[in-house]
């Protein structure tokens, strides 16, 4: 609660930001007395084999599940989001975001790196994810820049609403919307899918997205992005995830409806697809095998699945003029290696 670049990015030449690039606590500085090199690599996780030339965790993972929502703070190994090798280059100076599920997971790293990138980010996040969503707003402020903690339960379009007016109301403005927050409980059987379970997984998939959307709408401004977080699940289907496969195509499609609409006013509106990626939302998911768990990407060419830190960069280009001004109406999928999503 992450693998090919993006193909349609455009060289930009260098010029003089408005703005101080701000320096980035993560990477040494030009004034740096220190002599930069390369990121101390993090230690390997105890339980678990590491890719030789990455150093990131793969399977056999430990099959420790946690309750729904479940906190990344308890995962083992933990996610990895701080992205240390990364190098920002101010492409979000000045704008603010408003990024749903930003406690953990893909929306932590998303964070993170917006704010390494100039931006002051809102996090919406349930309340009993608090802990997590106060190291995520840590680790932006040391940054620099500024985090606004939004707890509430995404399925009520009142909070929604209030999310996006909260947000304009500290920031002055709402540049980015990043809809990412997401419901999975996974069906082993088709018996196991109710209406009840239907209705939760399009309400915190789905209905969020929409309700956010619209409130978001009349403060976006040319040069404005919309992002929204699908799946490969929704590009081919899932026989254990039905719903949330579903959700996640309704996502694709209303994305790709509203792009043409908003292109006309000059804000882009796109769609990251990931593939497996270790999350707290796998790692808490009721009805998911202890051994899925702990073999989870272990289908991809990779061999292992994406860390958070890995798909964050999609949406840095996503969000940015500068690198995605010609991308419209496109879904991003970072999978991995896993091609076959007809």
């Amino acid at each position: 609660m992450p693998h090919p670049e993006p193909t349609n990015t455009r060289t930009v030449a260098p010029t003089q930001p408005d703005h101080p690039i701000p320096h980035d606590p993560q990477t040494p500085g030009p004034h740096d007395p220190q002599t930069p090199g390369p990121p101390a690599p993090e230690p390997p996780a105890p339980a678990s084999s590491a890719t030789p030339d990455t150093g990131e965790p793969t399977p056999d993972f430990p099959a420790h599940k946690q309750r729904p929502p479940g906190l990344e703070r308890d995962m083992d190994p933990r996610p990895r989001f701080r992205a240390k090798s990364y190098k920002p280059a101010g492409k979000l100076l000045g704008k603010a975001a408003l990024i749903t599920g930003g406690d953990s997971g893909i929306g932590r790293a998303v964070a993170l790196m917006y704010a390494r990138e100039g931006a002051d980010v809102a996090i919406v996040h349930l309340p009993e994810e608090h802990p997590d969503a106060d190291e995520t707003r840590q680790a932006i402020e040391e940054t620099g820049r500024s985090c606004l903690l939004l707890p509430g339960d995404l399925c009520d379009p009142d909070f929604c609403r209030d999310a996006v007016a909260r947000t304009v109301a500290e920031f002055g403005k709402l540049n980015i919307l990043v809809s990412n927050a997401a419901y999975l409980n996974s069906k082993l059987e088709l018996e196991q899918l109710t209406a009840e379970e239907w209705d939760r997984t399009f309400k915190t998939n789905a209905y969020a997205y929409f309700h956010l959307f619209m409130a978001a709408l009349p403060h976006l401004n040319k040069g404005d992005a919309v992002i929204a977080t699908a799946t490969e699940e929704a590009l081919k289907g899932s026989t254990t995830m039905m719903d949330y496969a579903a959700s996640k195509a309704a996502v694709i499609t209303f994305t790709k409806s509203i792009a043409p609409h908003l292109a006309a006013r000059g804000i882009r509106a796109n769609v990251v697809a990931p593939g497996p990626t270790w999350t707290v939302l796998n790692n808490s998911d009721p009805h998911m095998p202890k051994e899925g768990l702990a073999h989870l990407g272990s289908e991809t060419p990779l061999g292992r699945p994406a860390q958070p830190e890995e798909i964050a960069p999609a949406y840095v280009y996503l969000a940015s003029e500068a690198d995605s001004g010609f991308t419209v109406g496109e879904v991003i999928a970072v999978t991995g290696g896993e091609t076959d999503t007809r």
